[in-house]
C-alpha cells in the first residue's frame, strides 16, 4: 500500500531518537515506501473547513546527529493525505486539545492516529477511572478537606497533576507528613486544574509496567523500575527498563479495556501496571516502542502499521 503520512510532532530535529517512538514509526512508514510530511502543532491552521499545515518533506536514517533530511515547506490540505499521526508531546492543554478539534475536520476520511475526538476526551488520568475496578483508590479533586479525609482512610498516597506528564511534580505523601501543608498550598498556585490523589502502592520499588496495546491488543511490555530513593518510573526520570512478561492479571486488564479503546479508535496506547494496578491509560503520545525492541522484544511498528493499513482497507 502506498500511502501519503503527514506527522503532527515536536520539531523532528530536536528527538533523540534512541528512545523515540514516533521517530520509529517513521523508520517503518519509510521502510514500506511510504511519503513522509513533518509539521510542528504552530503551523496546523484552518481556514474556513479547510485544515492546512505548512508541511516538509523527510527522509529518515536511523544516525544520531544526522536523523533527518527535510525538503522545502509547503501549504497541504490535510485531507488529501491519507494518514496523520497525532503525536506531540503534553502538556495536555488548551492547545493540545485546539488541535483535536481541528483534527477533528479531517478524520476520518483522513485517518488520524490516535482519534481526536476521543484523545480529547480521555485524558489518561481521567479516562482510567472509567475501570475502577482495575484500579488502586482514586480521588480528583483540589479540595483540602477531601484530600485530607482520603489520606485518613489510606494511608500513603502519590499526589500529582491531573494533567501532567514524564513524571514531573509526583509526590509521596505519607499519612502525617508535616510538608503535606506546604505541598497544598504549592500545587493551589500551580495548577488550577483538580489533582490526583491515589494511594501508595509500595510495589512500586519493583517496576511500573508500560503495557503497548494495538487495535486494542497487547503487543508488548517492558518494566520500568524507579532509581534508588524515587518512586518515579520513567526513563526520563532516571528509570531504568527491564524485559518482562504479562501476568494473568495484565493479560486481564488489557482484554477487559482493549474492546473499548479498539471501539474509540485508539490504536497507538500505553497503559501503566504498578503491582497489578492499572494506573493510566495514555492515548496522546505513548512511548516504548524502540526501548521494546532493543531489549528483545517485538518490533511493534510492523504491528502499528498493519493495523492502521487495515483500518484504511475497511
Amino acid at each position: 500500500m502506498t500511502l501519503t503520512v503527514a506527522v503532527q510532532m515536536d520539531p523532528i530535529q530536536r528527538i533523540k531518537i534512541t528512545g523515540d517512538s514516533t521517530f520509529a514509526m517513521l523508520l517503518e512508514a519509510q521502510r514500506r515506501g511510504y511519503q513522509l510530511l513533518h509539521y510542528t502543532p504552530d503551523r496546523l491552521s484552518m481556514r474556513d473547513s479547510t485544515v492546512t499545515a505548512m508541511a516538509e518533506p523527510i527522509e529518515v536514517r536511523d544516525i544520531d546527529g544526522d536523523h533527518v533530511t527535510m525538503g522545502e515547506a509547503q501549504r497541504v490540505d490535510l485531507s488529501t493525505v491519507d494518514v496523520v499521526l497525532l503525536r506531540q508531546d503534553p502538556p495536555f492543554d488548551m492547545a493540545y486539545i485546539t488541535t483535536t478539534h481541528m483534527l477533528d475536520r479531517i478524520h476520518p476520511k483522513t485517518l488520524v492516529v490516535n482519534d481526536p475526538t476521543h484523545v480529547r476526551n480521555a485524558p489518561e488520568k481521567l479516562f482510567v477511572l472509567e475501570y475502577p475496578h482495575l484500579m488502586p483508590p482514586t480521588l480528583i479533586s483540589r479540595d483540602k478537606g477531601e484530600i485530607e479525609e482520603f489520606r485518613r482512610e489510606h494511608g500513603d498516597v502519590v499526589m500529582k497533576p491531573l494533567y501532567g506528564n514524564g513524571g514531573a511534580a509526583v509526590f509521596k505523601v505519607s499519612r502525617e507528613d508535616p510538608n503535606f501543608g506546604s505541598l497544598f498550598d504549592l500545587f493551589a498556585v500551580t495548577f488550577r486544574e483538580p489533582w490526583v490523589i491515589q494511594r501508595f502502592l509500595p510495589k512500586i520499588t519493583e517496576g511500573d509496567k508500560r503495557i503497548i496495546l494495538i487495535d486494542g491488543e497487547a503487543a508488548g511490555a517492558i518494566n520500568r523500575v524507579p532509581a534508588l530513593n524515587d518512586i518515579r518510573s520513567n526513563m526520563v526520570r532516571g528509570g531504568a527498563a527491564k524485559p518482562t512478561d504479562l501476568t494473568p492479571r495484565e493479560i486481564e486488564i488489557c482484554e477487559t479495556i482493549g474492546p473499548k479503546l479498539k471501539e474509540m479508535g485508539q490504536i497507538f496506547v500505553g497503559i501503566d501496571v504498578i503491582d497489578g494496578n492499572l494506573t493510566e491509560i495514555n492515548v496522546t503520545s505513548p512511548t516504548g516502542l524502540r526501548v521494546i525492541k532493543r531489549l528483545g522484544g517485538p518490533d511493534i511498528t510492523v504491528t502499528l502499521w498493519d493495523a492502521i493499513e487495515s483500518r484504511l482497507n475497511r
